[in-house]
Formats: C-alpha cells, structure tokens, sequence
C-alpha cells in the first residue's frame, strides 16, 4: 500500500475524530479564505515552523503538500482563536521546545534544516517515550492539526479524497416505466 493510498484511507476514514468540531473547522476554513489573520497568532517564524513540520508530515507528492492546502494558517486560526490563553501560550513555548530539540539534535533550527533532517528531527520526536513532555506534547498536538486541516481542505477533499457533498445527482427528466394496460372488466376499478 502506498502512503498516500494510507493516508487517503485513514484520513477519511478518521478526520473528523480528530477535529474540535465540524462546526469549528468550517469557521477556521471560511477564517483563512477571508484571508484576515488574527493578532493573538501565531509569528511568520512561527508559522514557518509550523509549515516545515506539516511539509515533513506530508510532503507534496502527486498530492499537494501541507503547506499548498494552506494548513499554516488554518492551524493560526484554530491556535489563536479556539484555544484557551493556556493553551496557547504552553503550545507557543512547546513550538520552541520543538525548534530547541531541532537544533541539539538535528543540528539547526528546523525550518533551516534539509528534508532528511527533518525527517529525523520528528522520528527523534516520536520515538520520545513521554508524550505529555515538551517537544513531544506540542508536536502531537500539531500533528493532530495538520492532519485535520490537510484532510478537512477543500483542496484536498476535492482533488485527493473525492468527496462528493451530494452523493449521486439529480435527473428531473429521468424517463419513467411505462405502466401496464389495465385490466378493464367492467368492474369496479381498485
């Protein structure tokens, strides 16, 4: 099975576990169109960050990438709108720990890293035994994010899951079975 057949199947097939609510991402998703960004988001460095990771989890192949879906700034909004003050501020410091475990382990900070890098930076990341520790909490989180976003896209939906919003179609002028002569007897019609 390739990966993207993997993630086709798991995304559809998950996607919506994974969201906060359906209701929130199609706010978030109408939020990036408006192309309006919020102030208690996150920084261009930031969203780089952010961006490289997503790009790491799911790079561009015959499908688009994170970062073409435009999965940076949904997880901005969903970041600065939908989290608490907490929560935004521990997944802000948590992006940190992430760029800090880049550069001890991979060398760089990872926005500057090469996708081999990268690739090791997050295996060293998940191999981590303790999920609630920084960097390991925050990069779970955003993965859960980026996931959600990619596969909540309209891009993505369209183009690589192929979801239909009204499955089927319509046909008001679909031919219609001729009935049967009826039995005409001289009785009473039923």
């Amino acid at each position: 099975m390739e990966r993207r057949d993997l993630f086709r199947a798991l995304g559809a097939a998950s996607a919506l576990a994974l969201l906060p609510l359906p209701h929130d991402v199609v706010e978030a998703w109408a939020r990036v169109a408006s192309g309006l960004r919020s102030t208690d988001g996150l920084s261009d460095a930031q969203l780089a960050l952010v961006g490289a990771i997503g790009d790491t989890i799911i790079p561009r192949t015959d499908t688009p990438s994170a970062t073409d879906v435009q999965v940076p700034p949904f997880v901005n909004v969903m970041v600065a709108e939908y989290y608490t003050d907490g929560e935004r501020t521990a997944f802000l410091a948590g992006l940190s720990a992430i760029d800090a475990h880049a550069t001890a382990n991979g060398g760089g900070a990872f926005a500057s890293l090469g996708e081999d890098a990268r690739g090791k930076v997050i295996e060293s990341i998940e191999a981590l035994a303790e999920r609630r520790a920084e960097p390991a909490r925050t990069y779970w989180r955003l993965k859960d994010l980026v996931v959600s976003g990619y596969f909540t896209s309209e891009p993505v939906m369209k183009q690589v899951l192929k979801v239909q919003v009204m499955p089927g179609k319509f046909e008001g002028a679909a031919p219609m079975p001729k009935r049967g002569a009826s039995p005409s007897s001289g009785g009473a019609h039923v």
